[in-house]
């Protein structure tokens, strides 16, 4: 049986002197965290799709949580998801490539309608946005009438598109203060609801939805670490569970924890998130030690380079959004980005 079109091998580019020569500026900045043994599998890789860029007029989004060889090699903007699709909508680019997950991909697709937007594998999912559907907020929204509905971006279009209005992990709070009502539905996840009510004097309804990764984190696991490494400053997301939070030095959005690494700089720091943004920011910050207690997102590595690279000579999978939806979801997130 052969595999889907998305998940095919691309065809190995040979690693040459010029290649090597090239990309030699961005191996300089990762070397610490990519052997040379395989940075002569990513350069030519690299090579490829920064020249298909230039001949698309495209531009790559990446996840924080992408692997470091996307993430410094081919990314022309980085961050989180709202970064990303805000970016985007500034960007003159003609072609998006979304290095993340789909909802990541249909979110560009919504502030950027009239550009083309290629996910590399329409199989990069999430556990979040799959804990719930349009129909669940349907029966949300008729068991509490009237309460306005805020939706995590971390959600598919449809979702959004049954919602008063979006937000981020970063932006939650903002968003929903603004609303000026005693009481909202903060959906999907039930530990960012939970984080969220004890920073508000609104009261917060919610839904079962989680992180895969985030919630397997444990304040035991906190322990531990600080049992043996008692300088150690914890930074966590606020998917992760209350005693989590409760046991960290400091939780915020992804932009925020790099916010707080860079600004800090702590000898020795735990992210309590997914692995790749632990090792994208030390890259950077080589003189912080990151303690690696981290989780990896399987959506997330269904991106390599290979299929990013794919995906730019063949310009598929492209992603659509249904016109309605799309109209629908595109109000609930320019209420966000109004607010936020």
């Amino acid at each position: 049986m052969s595999l889907p079109e998305t998940l095919e091998r691309p065809t190995r580019l040979p690693f040459t002197p010029e290649i090597e020569a090239r990309t030699a500026p961005i191996y300089a900045k990762l070397k610490a965290q990519i052997p040379s043994v395989e940075w002569q599998l990513f350069a030519p890789e690299i090579d490829a799709i920064n020249r298909l860029k230039r001949e698309r007029n495209a531009i790559v989004l990446a996840h924080n949580y992408q692997t470091p060889e996307i993430f410094h090699g081919v990314a022309d903007i980085v961050g989180d998801s709202l970064a990303l699709a805000r970016e985007a909508a500034k960007s003159d680019a003609d072609v998006i490539v979304l290095a993340g997950v789909h909802f990541m991909a249909e979110t560009a697709k919504l502030v950027n309608p009239e550009k083309t937007v290629l996910m590399p594998d329409m199989e990069a999912g999430c556990s979040l946005a799959s804990s719930i559907t349009a129909q669940d907020v349907r029966d949300l929204k008729a068991k509490y009438p009237g309460v306005p509905v805020v939706t995590y971006v971390n959600t598919s279009a449809a979702v959004k598109a049954e919602s008063d209005i979006c937000c981020t992990s970063g932006n939650v709070i903002k968003v929903i203060e603004s609303l000026g009502v005693p009481r909202v539905l903060c959906i999907p996840d039930e530990y960012l609801a939970h984080y969220v009510a004890t920073k508000t004097d609104v009261e917060i309804l919610t839904w079962k939805g989680k992180c895969e990764v985030h919630q397997e984190f444990t304040g035991e696991d906190i322990q531990t670490f600080r049992d043996n490494m008692d300088s150690v400053v914890v930074v966590a997301h606020p998917e992760c569970p209350p005693d989590v939070i409760a046991a960290s030095d400091f939780a915020g959005s992804t932009a925020e924890m790099i916010d707080y690494v860079r600004t800090e700089k702590p000898p020795h720091v735990l992210l309590l998130t997914e692995c790749s943004m632990s090792s994208n920011i030390a890259a950077e910050l080589p003189e912080v030690n990151f303690v690696k207690s981290c989780g990896l997102c399987p959506h997330m590595k269904r991106i390599t380079l290979g299929k990013i690279r794919r995906s730019l000579e063949t310009m598929q999978p492209v992603v659509e959004v249904d016109p309605d939806v799309a109209a629908r979801a595109r109000a609930a997130v320019e209420r966000m980005l109004a607010v936020a």
